[in-house]
């Protein structure tokens, strides 16, 4: 059984006291044994010292309902027995949810009665005030005036670089390829794309790849050996030019 080490200072009623009994033994309303229930609360009504006897006439009073349900359960009737289960319980159901209204509402009023002033005007100069030696005003300019020529300078590298980016062409690429496959130079995808350098030639030689594949000039396996299909004469496929 639960140790019990509250105080009835830290509850607003007897049910507030139920309803935390019955959370800490992880029980629900709907299926709360109230036997265990009314055997920790008189074990917390047993704690009460004389002093406190004032204060807690409800709790003793509750005390003495739920000895009456105890011992009413060990007769047979059945009947009464379930009717103060049902009393009590519809009681705590009613409780938990004027709990739960009343913290709703206390989280809706929070900030409601809260006031302010308006901002204080501050008082305050445009002129510059702070004095540099002329050193660091310099410094300052030269790393400023870097800063600006680095951002030029890549800005620059990277406009240049689209701009004079050659341009190749799908149909090239298709002759390459075809031309690879023949003289046996080339026999797998890593070893087509393992010479290229831009991706411009990249994107060409993929493109070209897929063209070939869909007219069945070529066929690729699963573990990316090309064959050449279609062994016909190309006009512009000669053995002394590779591109």
């Amino acid at each position: 059984m639960e140790q019990l080490n509250f105080s009835i200072e830290n509850f607003e009623g007897p049910l507030d006291l139920l309803l935390k009994l019955i959370a800490g033994n992880r029980m629900t309303l709907l299926d709360v044994k109230l036997s265990l229930i009314i055997d920790q609360y008189l074990d917390f009504i047993g704690t009460i010292g004389p002093s406190q006897l004032e204060d807690a006439s409800e709790f003793i009073e509750m005390a003495a309902r739920l000895v009456y349900m105890k011992s009413v359960a060990l007769l047979p009737r059945q009947e009464e027995t379930e009717q103060l289960h049902r009393e009590l319980v519809g009681q705590l159901v009613e409780y938990q949810l004027a709990q739960q209204a009343a913290a709703k509402l206390r989280y809706m009023q929070e900030g409601l009665f809260f006031f302010v002033r308006e901002p204080m005007k501050i008082d305050f100069t445009e002129e510059y005030k702070a004095v540099h030696d002329p050193q660091e005003l310099l410094t300052a300019m030269k790393a400023l005036m870097t800063k600006a020529i680095v951002i030029t300078e890549q800005g620059q590298r990277t406009f240049e670089e689209i701009v004079v980016a050659p341009v190749v062409s799908v149909s090239s690429r298709m002759l390459h390829i075809l031309r690879s496959l023949r003289r046996g130079v080339v026999r797998t995808l890593n070893e087509l794309f393992s010479t290229i350098k831009s991706k411009g030639e990249s994107i060409a030689t993929f493109l070209g790849l897929l063209e070939l594949m869909n007219n069945r000039r070529i066929l690729v396996s699963d573990d990316g050996t090309i064959e050449h299909t279609v062994r016909r004469n190309i006009a512009t496929e000669d053995d002394t030019s590779d591109e």
